[in-house]
């Protein structure tokens, strides 16, 4: 038998224990080995009037857009479950996946998972003066508000959690990195990337990821990474956890 296409090598997953099962498992079937470090984890904004004002006229939306799973689980641990919602537009699997989970019929999903292939597809189905509701992170692109109110929608965001890097993750990355215990670098989002280098930079540890393979589950972060000078090895055509590992894979192989 050959050998699996990432034997023995030492991955980092950048998640919190909940989102990283299922990019872990994946890794494990593949032969890699996982180790999983919270670059990101997520919390609830407190709640406030806005929220309270624009949760309670939801019904005044044409249509309301989730761009991860974080939103949507953030989302209705606001608003309830078992209320009506304007038609749901999501970006990714996962997001649909969790829409679906609370019961929400999904109107409309790109082919390509990210904004700026979210709006070309969607302008489509939105006509002038359509209200349209978004929430979103407190570092999330505002790409997708700005390109709909240029076509003539009204577009309002809400910020309802915010992302942050937990502090146990900055002393077990550093010693990770000085023990050189990884191979693989996997980014899925820009603000992963901006949470590694903050402990990179800060404990002077540039030298010690030269030899690692860098990979980005999409070009935003891509652009994120080389902006902080490093090499990208790995970016998949399609921006899924399991495309990015196939990119990996090609990689390795070449």
């Amino acid at each position: 038998m050959s050998p699996a296409p990432l034997q023995n090598k030492r991955i980092m997953v950048p998640r919190g224990a909940k989102q990283a099962a299922s990019f872990s498992s994946l890794v494990r079937k593949l032969g890699g080995i996982p180790v999983e470090i919270p670059l990101i984890a997520f919390r609830p904004v407190p709640m406030s009037q806005t929220i309270m004002r624009v949760l309670e006229q939801i019904h005044t939306y044409n249509w309301i857009i989730f761009t991860s799973s974080v939103t949507v689980e953030t989302f209705f641990s606001f608003y309830g479950r078992g209320k009506g919602l304007p038609k749901v537009a999501v970006i990714g699997d996962k997001t649909k996946e969790a829409a679906e989970r609370e019961n929400v019929p999904v109107e409309f999903t790109p082919q390509e998972f990210v904004a700026e292939g979210f709006v070309k597809e969607f302008l489509h189905h939105v006509s002038e003066g359509a209200r349209v509701l978004i929430p979103k992170g407190n570092l999330a692109r505002e790409y997708i508000a700005s390109s709909l109110v240029e076509k003539g929608a009204h577009v309002d965001e809400l910020i309802i959690y915010e992302t942050y890097m937990p502090e146990e993750s900055k002393s077990r990355l550093a010693n990770i990195l000085l023990e050189g215990e990884l191979d693989i670098l996997a980014f899925t989002s820009p603000s992963t990337i901006d949470h590694f280098m903050e402990t990179v930079k800060g404990q002077q540890l540039e030298s010690v990821i030269d030899q690692c393979v860098i990979a980005c589950i999409g070009p935003v972060s891509r652009k994120r990474a080389e902006q902080y000078g490093l090499t990208v090895h790995a970016c998949p055509k399609r921006y899924t956890a399991a495309d990015m590992l196939d990119s990996i894979i090609e990689y390795l192989n070449k």
